[in-house]
């Protein structure tokens, strides 16, 4: 019997199970592995919150549960790392940030609002799946989506910044506003906003004129 520091053990996996699982580890670099790892709980903190096992990250993983110990200290450790990734702002930022400027102001700003309602929602679920009381420290201190999210949707608006009556970041803010408010639980009704009913709420309000000119 193989004891791991979370009081699990590997006798009760099958032994070609772990054989494979750790051909497959090895033959990833530690980073890899790191990741691969992360990627595996985040799901599993959604469906299961904190009780999740780590006999069912390393089978998500592809890798033996041992190996898991040799990557993080304990599996409060990992799930702590895992909420981490999910809050990470940098793949979103990087999303916003890829948006084809060639699209017009409307179509950018939909699929942006999009973007941001996805990440709204991963992070309800993370919260409801570990409470409060497990977020990192700056997690549970944060107001506000990140600095680098918002510099990043105002790169989605600057193509237009001659159409806005304010300037993109505060533009930006208006938007990323109303987004947040139209995913939060206690106040979207039975019917939430959808992306293009918030970005014309929005536009309407920071659009100089409407397309076209001004109306007679």
């Amino acid at each position: 019997m193989t004891p791991t520091r979370a009081g699990a053990t590997l006798s009760d996996v099958d032994p070609q199970d772990v054989a494979t699982a750790r051909a497959r580890a090895s033959a990833m670099p530690p980073e890899e592995r790191r990741a691969a790892i992360l990627d595996a709980t985040v799901p599993l903190l959604f469906e299961h919150g904190t009780a999740i096992t780590t006999r069912q990250i390393a089978a998500a993983a592809g890798v033996a549960e041992g190996t898991i110990f040799r990557v993080f200290a304990d599996k409060d450790t990992l799930i702590q790392a895992a909420v981490e990734q999910a809050f990470d702002p940098a793949p979103i930022a990087a999303e916003l940030v890829a948006i084809d400027p060639n699209l017009d102001l409307d179509e950018r700003c939909v699929t942006a609002v999009s973007i941001l309602q996805q990440r709204v929602a991963s992070m309800w679920r993370i919260l409801t799946a570990v409470g409060v009381a497990n977020l990192p420290e700056g997690q549970r201190n944060k107001t506000k989506q990140p600095q680098t999210i918002l510099d990043a949707l105002a790169t989605v608006l600057e193509p237009d910044r001659a159409q806005l009556k304010t300037d993109p970041m505060r533009a930006a803010d208006m938007l990323r506003g109303l987004t947040h408010a139209s995913c939060h639980p206690a106040l979207t009704g039975d019917v939430p906003l959808t992306p293009r009913e918030i970005v014309s709420v929005v536009l309407d309000g920071i659009r100089s004129e409407p397309s076209g000119g001004p109306s007679c």
